[in-house]
């Protein structure tokens, strides 16, 4: 099967788009191609997982609001998710778009905040999926057919009103197929970098809780839990220098990199559960001093969250990741917020394991912290007071020639993806609209 790809010089101006000449624009209110999908949940038996608003950022579910069964479920999760449909967001400045596979339909339940469109045979869901989380789309949404006081979403009867463009399906199908390629590929790396760091967790566990390799050896009792004789408890300052970084003003930070700005390392970047997120953002200033910077590969934890109630800020509070740049980014070293702890093993061999460590005793360090609605790190108490198993160096450098190569391997993945999605995000206007045409597939 070869690709080809032709690009369109015979365009027609319209409301949304230029689009090619032989292409037409119509409405979602049009029951040719479209029907604007009512509320309500068909009866189910045991539980099934639901999904708000937040729990989708872009195309991708990042959580679960809440098990639910069918009666003891709250009033908004009451959309529910069909062959050949596809769900978008209907606030305004909200990209949140998905896709009705087989998983979302045999165990989502969708809040009403989604508005869903079933498409008929005559038009690709596929290619609904990838028009819908165009810009263009997105900014024709928001204009003018929004409504509302504080929160402005779309109604249905709004809805009916959005242009779509309609064309051949088989061309539909072929630009979902493309841009599907792409997804599959960056999900499969995703996955890729799940199970290498379960894997690194899975030897964590079987070495430093159960001690499959060192059953022969005499234990004794600990503050922790049992541990081999000759090994020893030290206090996370006896083994690693922790720094807390740049205090900063707004006007120092940006959204974009500019000449001469650093990739700047946030809570932003730190994803619950312990890992590393690739979204940037930059800061420049002639205020920053070496202990404000950090370079890929160091070891950070988060030292603050905001607020109560379970918020994904909270939930961050002393979570471990391990650094990333960006996969284009020029310079050797970056800096890191005040919301954020550096921590600097005083042997190499540390940092592996410091990481898996503290993602298991996350709960554990989170407890040394201080304050009310905004809680911080103690960094001095966590300093003197969270204990660290700490075993032979051989032990340690055994472990790191393992685990090491893992953690290379998540590093490198994740670049990957992130040029993935960088050519996914090029290609996806120039598809959707037909400036580049799919030739043979």
């Amino acid at each position: 099967m070869s690709l080809k790809f032709r690009w369109e010089n015979n365009f027609q101006k319209t409301e949304l788009e230029d689009i090619p000449s032989d292409w037409n624009l119509t409405t979602l209110g049009n029951r040719n191609f479209f029907e604007i999908l009512p509320s309500g949940v068909d009866k189910f038996e045991e539980v099934k997982d639901y999904l708000s608003t937040s729990s989708v950022q872009g195309i991708d579910i990042v959580d679960i609001q809440s098990i639910i069964t069918y009666k003891k479920r709250p009033s908004r999760a009451n959309m529910q998710p069909i062959k050949n449909s596809v769900w978008f967001a209907r606030m305004i400045n909200s990209l949140k778009v998905l896709k009705a596979d087989e998983e979302l339909i045999k165990n989502k339940i969708l809040s009403t905040g989604f508005l869903g469109i079933k498409v008929n045979k005559e038009y690709s869901p596929d290619y609904l999926f990838y028009f819908l989380q165009t810009n263009q789309f997105q900014e024709h949404k928001d204009t003018g057919h929004v409504t509302g006081g504080i929160q402005e979403s779309l109604t249905n009867d709004s809805a009916i009103k959005l242009l779509v463009p309609v064309f051949d399906k088989s061309e539909q199908s072929s630009i979902g197929i493309v841009l599907s390629w792409l997804d599959n590929l960056i999900r499969n790396k995703q996955k890729q970098c799940e199970i290498l760091e379960n894997v690194a967790m899975t030897l964590f566990k079987n070495w430093f809780v159960y001690f499959q390799p060192f059953k022969n050896k005499k234990f004794v009792k600990s503050e922790l839990w049992d541990i081999p004789q000759d090994w020893e408890l030290k206090p996370i300052a006896k083994i690693a220098n922790l720094t807390n970084g740049f205090s900063y003003s707004g006007k120092e930070k940006f959204d974009e990199q500019i000449e001469g700005s650093y990739v700047f390392i946030t809570l932003n970047n730190v994803i619950e559960g312990g890992g590393f997120k690739t979204k940037y953002f930059w800061i420049q200033s002639d205020r920053l001093k070496e202990k404000h910077f950090l370079y890929e590969g160091d070891l950070i934890i988060a030292n603050v969250h905001f607020g109560v109630g379970g918020s994904e800020i909270e939930r961050l509070l002393a979570t471990p990741s391990i650094i990333i740049f960006p996969f284009d980014y020029k310079y050797k070293k970056g800096v890191y917020s005040m919301d954020i702890t550096k921590i600097s093993p005083l042997n190499n061999n540390y940092k592996f394991y410091l990481y898996l460590y503290l993602v298991l005793t996350r709960e554990d360090s989170s407890s040394f912290s201080t304050g009310t609605s905004i809680l911080h790190l103690d960094l001095n108490n966590f300093k003197k007071n969270k204990l660290i198993i700490d075993p032979p160096q051989p032990v340690l450098e055994k472990f790191n020639d393992l685990v090491e190569p893992l953690f290379k391997k998540i590093t490198l993945n994740k670049k990957q993806i992130m040029v993935l999605k960088k050519v996914r995000d090029a290609l996806l206007p120039l598809l959707v609209f037909g400036k580049l045409r799919v030739e043979e597939l």
